[in-house]
């Protein structure tokens, strides 16, 4: 999907990132939990989210396709991906029930 320079919205923002699988389990970050907010200001989208654990491997990598979705967006002009440990990620409160039920979480 492109655009045409137009501010996205969250909705938007959201749904672009949530193409981003985390590589071990290959689910999206948006429906795993891992995505606490998105914000677009002055051209830059400010991301705050976390990852499965604190010693991820992967990090880098979801941080920059995090980077590489939202920039596909003409308007974004930048990508700020925080990552945050606070609050501690847990798929049994921030997960999808479609996630709940693909990795056993009742």
């Amino acid at each position: 999907m492109s655009d045409t320079g137009v501010i996205p919205t969250y909705d938007q923002m959201r749904e672009k990132v949530a193409e981003v699988k985390d590589p071990e389990i290959n689910m999206s970050i948006v429906e795993l939990g891992l995505v606490y907010d998105l914000e677009f200001d002055k051209g830059t989208v400010i991301v705050t989210m976390t990852l499965t654990s604190p010693g991820c491997p992967l990090g880098p990598v979801i941080r920059g396709e995090v980077y590489a979705k939202l920039k596909e967006f003409t308007a974004v002009k930048d990508v700020d991906v925080n990552i945050v440990w606070s609050p501690p990620w847990d798929p049994r409160t921030m997960a999808s029930e479609d996630v709940k039920m693909a990795l056993g979480i009742w």
